[in-house]
C-alpha cells in the first residue's frame, strides 16, 4: 500500500511528484523495448551487407526478438502479478541490457538472431510490468490519462527509433543501434529502485502454466518459420497444431492457465484484442519496410529516413493524452474507429513513395496521417483493455494485449514480404523492392479498414465511464 503526499486510498495521483516519477520509469521501460523494435529497422540494409544476410535474415533479425517477446510476454505478466511487478520489471531491464550488448558484438547473422531472441525474453519481462504498474499504482480516475501519457510517450519511442537509428548508423555504425540501450537501462534501474512501489496480486495461488508457455512459444516459432521459409510447409502445420493445443490446454487448466479464459467472456475485451492483432500486424509491416524503402529506393540517407517519422513523434506527444481524456468522456468507439481509418489512409499515401520521392509532397502527408490516427487510437485501445479486466489481472491483461500486438506484427512481417515478392536479395534490388513495398502498403491499409469495422460494430458502450473515482481521503501534508 502507498501512503504520503499525492496518495489516495493507497494509490498515487498523477499530478504528484511520486506519480510523475512512476510514470517516467514505466514510460522509459516500455519505451526501451519499443525503441529497440524500430531503431533496428533503419540499420537493416547496413547490417545485412556487413553480415552477408538476405531478406530472410533481415526478417529473422526483427522476428527473433518479436517471437520470444510475444511467446513469453504472458508469462512475464503472470510473474509480475505473482512475485512483484517492480521486481520482474527490473529483472527484465537488466536482461534486456545484457542481450543488447551481445547483439552489438555479433560476429555473424546467426549470432545476432540468437542474441535478438534473448533480447525478446528481457522485453517479455519488462513490457507488461510497465503498464501493470500504472494500473496498480494510480487512483482510478487518473488511469485513462496516465495510460494516454504512457501510450503517447511510448509511441514517441517507436517513432523516434528510426531517427536515432539513422543517426547512429551514419555516425557510429549499426552496432550502436543495440549498444545505446545500455545507458538507458541503467537509468531505468536507478529511477525504479528509488521511486516505483512494489505491487502484486495478493490472491495469486497455484502453479505456473509452464506447458502453456512452451506451447505458445513453439506454436509461434513454427508458424513464423513456415511463413518466412515458404518452401517448408511442415513447420507451419506443426505450429498451427501447437496453437490449437495451446487453446485446449488453457481451457482445461483454468484457473491456473497462462491466459484465464474467463477474461474473454467480456466481449469488449475480446473485440479490442482482435482489433489489436490486425492493427499491429499492419503497423509491423510498415515499420519494417518504410525506412528501408526510403533508403534503398528513394535515396534518403539513414538520418533523413529516420527524420521522416518526426511528425508522428510530435503528434503522439501532443495528442495521445488528450485522446485518453476524450475516450473517457465519449467512449473509445469513435476515437479508435476514426484513428484507425486515418492511419490506414496514411498507409495508402505511403504506397506512392517511390523513386525520387519528395518529402514535403509524398512522405510528410503520409506520416502525418499515420501519426494523427495512431495518436487517436492507441490510448483509448489500451485503456479499454485494462478497464475490461479485473484489477488483480492487470499484469495478465497487459500481457495478453501486448502478446496479441507482438503476434500480429510477428506474423505479418513473416508473411507479407514473401507474399509481395520481397525475398532473397530484394533489399539490394531497388525496382523489386519498390514494387513489393507498394503492394505491402495497400495490404496494410486493408487490414486497418477491417480493424476499424470491428471497432465500430463491437464497442457500443463507454466502458471507460464505468471506472468510478476512488473515494477521496485527505492528502497527507
Amino acid at each position: 500500500m502507498m501512503h504520503g503526499p499525492g496518495a489516495l486510498n493507497g494509490h498515487v495521483q498523477l499530478k504528484s511528484a511520486r506519480g510523475r516519477w512512476i510514470l517516467f520509469a514505466t514510460v522509459l521501460g516500455s519505451g526501451l523495448a519499443l525503441l529497440d523494435s524500430t531503431v533496428v529497422n533503419v540499420a537493416l540494409p547496413f547490417l545485412g551487407r556487413e553480415l552477408g544476410a538476405h531478406m530472410d535474415g533481415l526478417q529473422w533479425t526483427i522476428n527473433a526478438y518479436t517471437l520470444t517477446l510475444a511467446g513469453l510476454i504472458l508469462l512475464g505478466g503472470s510473474l509480475g502479478d505473482r512475485y512483484g511487478r517492480r521486481t520482474i520489471f527490473l529483472i527484465g531491464t537488466v536482461w534486456f541490457a545484457v542481450a543488447s550488448a551481445l547483439c552489438g558484438l555479433s560476429p555473424n547473422i546467426e549470432f545476432l538472431i540468437a542474441a535478438r531472441a534473448l533480447q525478446g525474453i528481457g522485453g517479455a519481462l519488462l513490457t507488461p510490468g510497465s503498464l501493470a504498474i500504472i494500473q496498480a499504482s494510480f487512483v482510478r480516475h487518473d488511469r485513462p490519462r496516465a495510460v494516454g501519457v504512457w501510450s503517447g510517450l511510448g509511441g514517441v519511442a517507436s517513432a523516434i527509433g528510426p531517427l536515432l537509428g539513422g543517426w547512429l548508423v551514419q555516425t557510429a555504425g549499426w552496432r550502436w543501434a543495440f549498444l545505446i540501450n545500455l545507458p538507458f537501462a541503467a537509468l531505468i534501474v536507478f529511477v525504479t529502485l528509488r521511486h516505483v512501489p512494489e505491487s502484486r496480486d495478493e490472491t495469486a495461488a497455484g502453479r505456473f502454466d509452464v506447458l502453456g508457455s512452451v506451447l505458445a512459444a513453439l506454436a509461434l516459432a513454427g508458424i513464423t518459420y513456415g511463413l518466412i521459409e515458404q518452401g517448408a510447409p511442415a513447420p507451419l502445420v506443426v505450429g498451427l497444431a501447437l496453437g490449437v493445443a495451446f487453446v485446449v490446454v488453457q481451457r482445461r487448466r483454468s484457473p491456473d492457465a497462462l491466459v484465464p479464459v474467463g477474461m474473454f467472456r467480456n466481449h469488449v475485451f475480446t473485440a479490442v484484442n482482435a482489433v489489436t492483432l490486425i492493427m499491429y500486424a499492419a503497423m509491423g509491416v510498415v515499420f519494417f519496410l518504410l525506412v528501408v524503402q526510403l533508403q534503398v529506393v528513394s535515396g534518403f540517407s539513414p538520418i533523413a529516413a529516420g527524420l521522416s517519422m518526426l511528425p508522428t513523434t510530435i503528434l503522439m506527444m501532443l495528442l495521445s493524452a488528450r485522446a485518453g481524456d476524450v475516450a473517457k468522456r465519449v467512449g473509445p468507439r469513435w476515437p479508435m474507429t476514426v484513428g484507425i481509418l486515418l492511419a490506414g489512409a496514411g498507409f495508402v499515401a505511403m504506397s506512392t513513395i517511390g523513386f525520387g520521392a519528395s518529402y514535403p509532397f509524398q512522405v510528410l502527408p503520409a506520416v502525418f496521417l499515420f501519426g494523427l490516427g495512431l495518436s487517436a487510437a492507441v490510448a483509448p485501445l489500451t485503456a479499454t483493455v485494462l478497464a475490461t479486466a479485473e484489477e488483480r489481472y492487470a499484469g495478465t491483461a497487459s500481457g495478453v494485449n501486448n502478446a496479441v500486438a507482438r503476434t500480429g506484427s510477428l506474423l505479418a512481417v513473416a508473411a507479407v514480404p514473401p507474399l509481395v515478392g520481397l525475398v532473397g536479395d530484394a533489399f539490394e534490388n531497388p525496382p523489386v523492392f519498390d514494387a513489393g513495398f507498394r503492394t505491402a502498403m495497400l495490404i496494410s491499409a486493408a487490414m486497418m479498414a477491417v480493424a476499424a469495422l470491428i471497432t465500430f460494430f463491437t464497442l457500443r458502450t463507454n466502458v471507460l465511464a464505468d471506472d468510478q473515482d476512488d473515494p477521496v481521503e485527505p492528502q497527507a501534508s
